[in-house]
């Protein structure tokens, strides 16, 4: 047989293959048999859809043809024609058709309408199913584009570390690393004769080794696993989840929306032109309105608003919401809600943060305040959260004094006493990202291999 042709090359340039003897390798979807024909419905994981396979009596080996199970393992040989099947673009005529590996009658993805629920119990088949071929093509192509936006735009790409001795946001929710032997353990742990000498966790951020290297490199950025020991069930959250984090020299709270704007436009606009067989699937999948949201938030100017004047706008509202706003609290979903859908209709900034209810390392304004941002987008509310940083080296010292343990960070603060300048950061959980892009509602399905609360298979 000939070298095979991934369909995705197959499919996305057909004109050029009509009517040409190709050969193709991939799997089963379904299998329709007819006394004197049959359709196999097939797919290679290339490209988020499916080629049918014809065949009939004139195709060696018919009848043990029509005994492969869905799920094998397939080597077709074939003419790829225009089709005659209304809805139907390209077929294939099988010539010869060759089993690389069967699967048995008990196949756990036929082809009915599996929940959810079902398929997170057979992660290892579930890349196989429609739903997860797109989703996770568009996790492939989601971080093609936030490499190559970086890429183009002089960042570096800094790989933070994963064992980490600084809890960076300080909530304390951190997975310990450890070579006591715990069965062994009476008391209090002696750090001091553990494996780094200290205490030692899997990083809940790389914001802080960022900003390092923001001061050598000017721009940088991290994206890699970060770990919460945070014991929640919702479908927001997972134990292990994927950040970006930019850092920028030079940069102020403006200049940080600017970048913020730009990035998100890019990362969504390369999407739409690289998986749109993926994403046209999606839109079907959530019902419709998908490519349309995304189409609109590329078009759209990212409103910018102050937290002081967002309260303001949601208590004179006159709607009743179910938390109610109030100054110096955090904003609720139906909060989000009502201010990119209802108050600007757009993606919007808020920013200027009351100082108590954000990070230690955030700019303090002077009046209350800090110079934090979060964006928040139609259908997803916040998609990131930022701020210039804290460069003042005295009013650094007092509030880590304040919330945290100067000691062990003593390096962070020597940041702004060798050569510190203006500079600002923001941090998106790309899970949180690609839940925006592909309509998914639950992280779980968004990760290849999700980790939560009495769940670590694999």
């Amino acid at each position: 047989m000939k070298k095979a042709t991934d369909l995705r090359e197959l499919l996305r340039q057909s004109a050029q293959f009509v009517d040409q003897t190709v050969t193709v390798q991939g799997w089963i979807r379904n299998h329709r048999k007819q006394k004197n024909f049959g359709f196999i419905m097939f797919y290679d994981g290339t490209i988020a859809a499916d080629l049918q396979i014809v065949y009939d009596t004139e195709t060696p080996d018919f009848e043990g043809i029509q005994k492969i199970t869905n799920g094998s393992a397939i080597t077709v040989e074939g003419v790829f024609r225009t089709s005659p099947g209304a809805g139907q673009g390209y077929e294939l005529y099988a010539t010869a058709i060759k089993v690389e590996g069967t699967a048995p009658e008990d196949y756990p993805l036929q082809p009915k309408k599996h929940s959810l629920e079902y398929l997170r119990t057979i992660g290892h088949l579930r890349p196989r199913a429609r739903l997860f071929q797109a989703a996770f093509r568009v996790r492939h192509v989601a971080a093609q584009a936030i490499h190559t936006y970086f890429r183009e735009n002089n960042f570096v790409y800094v790989h933070s570390p994963i064992i980490t001795a600084n809890d960076a946001e300080g909530a304390g929710e951190m997975f310990q690393v450890t070579t006591i032997p715990l069965e062994k353990l009476k008391g209090e742990p002696d750090y001091k004769r553990d494996f780094f000498g200290q205490k030692a966790a899997l990083t809940v951020s790389g914001q802080l080794e960022a900003e390092i290297f923001a001061m050598a490199f000017k721009r940088v950025y991290t994206f890699g696993p970060t770990f919460r020991a945070e014991n929640s069930n919702t479908k927001t959250h997972a134990s292990e989840f994927w950040m970006i984090e930019p850092e920028m020299a030079f940069c102020d709270l403006e200049g940080l929306m600017d970048v913020e704007e730009d990035y998100l436009k890019f990362v969504v606009r390369y999407v739409l032109e690289n998986a749109p067989e993926e994403l046209a699937f999606l839109d079907k999948y959530c019902g419709g309105g998908l490519i349309d949201k995304l189409t609109a938030l590329v078009e759209s100017e990212v409103a910018r608003v102050d937290y002081h004047d967002a309260i303001d706008l949601l208590i004179n509202s006159g709607v009743e919401f179910e938390n109610e706003p109030t100054h110096g609290g955090d904003l609720a979903k139906e909060h989000e809600k009502y201010l990119t859908d209802v108050a600007f209709q757009s993606p919007v900034f808020v920013k200027n943060w009351p100082k108590e209810i954000k990070a230690f390392y955030m700019k303090d304004n002077g009046d209350g305040t800090v110079a934090a941002v979060d964006m928040l987008v139609p259908g997803a509310g916040e998609l990131t959260g930022g701020s210039q940083r804290e460069d003042d080296y005295n009013k650094l010292k007092v509030r880590m004094d304040e919330v945290h343990s100067t000691d062990s960070l003593s390096w962070y603060l020597d940041l702004r006493k060798y050569g510190g300048c203006t500079h600002a950061g923001f941090g998106m959980g790309f899970e949180r990202l690609l839940i925006y892009l592909t309509g998914i509602e639950n992280i779980r399905d968004v990760l290849p291999f999700p980790r939560t609360p009495g769940t670590c298979d694999f």
